[in-house]
């Protein structure tokens, strides 16, 4: 597999892991931070601004994994890069957001 496709399905997983917090926050109603509030990624945007950034990190993530290489869920290292990129940027999400939203502050 090319380096290519693998630094794509790496930052793809980032991508999809980070859509989900907004497009929760945002279809139930809720404030979120995002890159659009001030300051930003720490104050809070509208629940439609997180739908909308949400949405806009699923088509990324799409035409990183989808539309580059053949990305198969049959082959492990397809996955495995992928949920790579998912957990780390879970993790540091959870580690910076946590200081907001009453979750583990960094030690």
């Amino acid at each position: 597999m090319s380096w290519l496709y693998i630094v794509s399905y790496f930052f793809g997983g980032a991508f999809f892991c980070n859509a989900i917090p907004h497009l929760v926050a945002g279809t139930t109603g809720r404030s979120f931070q995002s890159p659009f509030a001030k300051p930003p990624g720490e104050g809070l945007s509208s629940s439609t601004v997180n739908v909308a950034w949400g949405f806009l990190n699923l088509v990324v993530a799409y035409v990183l994994v989808c539309r580059v290489g053949t990305f198969s869920l049959g082959s492990t290292i397809n996955v495995a890069v992928f949920g790579v990129g998912f957990l780390l940027i879970g993790l540091f999400s959870a580690r910076h957001f946590g200081r907001f939203h009453g979750g583990n502050s960094p030690a």
